[in-house]
């Protein structure tokens, strides 16, 4: 047996109640005799008659219909409106019955002077499929076209580079700096290593200026100089500016067929006084690392214990320039090839410094030359002015040690610090 629906009884007569043909009565009926407001009512003030017993639903039978039914009917008691009892059970299957319900709701809605149920729905569905988040309202066919556009603007921009580049419609400076290959290629390349392998934090890039000259100097160390190249990545993305970092290298990256003429592409030069000073002079910032070789081949035991940084020519250099001097800290660069020996035979063989023997190197051949993920922070420091001295304190060597030892004693002291705040050497 289906459900039945519990409705006060309306206002018809009786006799139409017990009738062959008053059996099933359409709830519009009683809708349309219904008043549309407080005190227009014909039987405002008429109780309503007795309530047909509700059966109880049957096993495996949906009561989803029959409970809107009754709620509406309670609905339209506690209203005052008149209603009239309706009994489906026969005809549950042909769809009147929910044809009824939606008509009885809308009258006891229009009763009570509020929004009808449907309306309610109507609106929560719409609601519902409302989009969310950053896109809400923009249709999906106003999106594609968008991103197929970036699309179309990153491939002219790469044929436009490939035409210049055959062409010859490029500039490269005095020192062979190509900085359109730089951006668009080299950089590109180092970027995934940067963020993805070394995941690189940096802190204090703002200590850098953000226009005339800057002297950085950094440790060294890492037995292939991959700090240099992350630190130039560094100063490129994250200062505000977004500056080139122009690195000082030793004359055997210039020696080398292939490094040689990347790094000059890449803005890098020759670590004497001279171009560094050129450099300095057209506002650039130039870095340097004192510790050269020694700090770049040292072994694993003396991880972040400063080598001696020269005679402190860079320190003459700066002074000469009026530029300030910014200590930076490398952490991380130290484990990426743990050097335990150096195979003296084979440096000099080679034309090396040093031939470095890791636990992978070359006990795994060219597998063995994978760096270690280690997790990178380099943090640059509070600068050191220089432009408050006369120009004859670049000949002053006891000033040049005292600023040379200040530096030192600062990276030193940076290193510690970040050590103790280092969780892991890979996370």
């Amino acid at each position: 047996m289906a459900d039945a629906k519990v409705i006060p009884f309306g206002e018809e007569p009786r006799a139409r109640r017990g009738s062959a043909g008053g059996r099933r009565t359409h709830a519009k009926d009683g809708a349309a005799k219904r008043p549309q407001g407080p005190g227009q009512a014909q039987g405002a003030g008429r109780k309503p008659g007795p309530l047909v017993p509700v059966p109880e639903p049957e096993p495996g039978v949906d009561t989803g219909a029959g409970a809107a039914d009754e709620a509406v009917g309670v609905g339209a008691g506690a209203e005052g409106a008149p209603g009239r009892g309706v009994r489906d059970g026969q005809d549950a299957g042909d769809g009147r019955g929910a044809r009824d319900a939606r008509e009885a709701r809308d009258g006891a809605s229009g009763a009570s002077g509020g929004p009808s149920a449907s309306g309610e729905s109507a609106a929560a569905l719409e609601a519902a499929a409302a989009p969310e988040g950053p896109g809400a309202g923009v249709p999906r066919a106003g999106r594609g076209p968008d991103d197929g556009s970036g699309w179309e603007r990153r491939l002219a921009g790469g044929l436009a580079f490939l035409r210049r580049r055959l062409t010859g419609d490029y500039e490269v400076d005095e020192f062979g700096y190509d900085e359109e290959l730089t951006d668009q290629v080299l950089m590109s390349l180092i970027r995934p290593l940067y963020e993805n392998y070394f995941r690189v934090e940096v802190k204090g890039v703002e200590n850098i200026p953000s226009e005339g000259p800057a002297l950085v100097v950094a440790n060294h160390s890492g037995t292939l100089p991959m700090d240099g190249l992350m630190m130039q990545v560094a100063v490129h993305d994250h200062h505000p500016a977004e500056r080139h970092l122009r690195l000082l290298a030793a004359d055997l990256v210039f020696v080398l067929p292939v490094v040689n003429e990347l790094a000059r592409k890449a803005g890098h030069t020759l670590a004497c006084t001279e171009d560094a000073e050129a450099l300095l002079g057209r506002g650039e910032i130039v870095g340097v690392m004192p510790e050269g070789f020694k700090g770049l081949g040292k072994p694993f035991g003396e991880r972040y214990k400063l080598q001696r940084f020269g005679r402190g020519g860079f320190v003459s250099t700066a002074l000469r320039a009026g530029a300030p001097i910014v200590p930076c800290s490398i952490v991380g660069a130290e484990e990426i090839y743990p050097m335990i020996g150096n195979s003296r035979t084979l440096a000099r063989l080679l034309g090396l410094p040093y031939f470095p023997l890791t636990p992978t190197f070359p006990w795994l051949g060219p597998l063995g030359a994978l760096p270690l993920p280690t997790k990178w922070t380099i943090q640059f420091g509070e600068p050191i002015a220089t432009d408050g001295y006369p120009p004859e304190a670049a000949e002053d060597p006891v000033l040049m040690f005292n600023l040379t030892d200040q530096v030192r004693e600062q990276i030193q002291h940076t290193l510690y610090k970040l050590l103790v705040q280092r969780r892991s050497v890979f996370f």
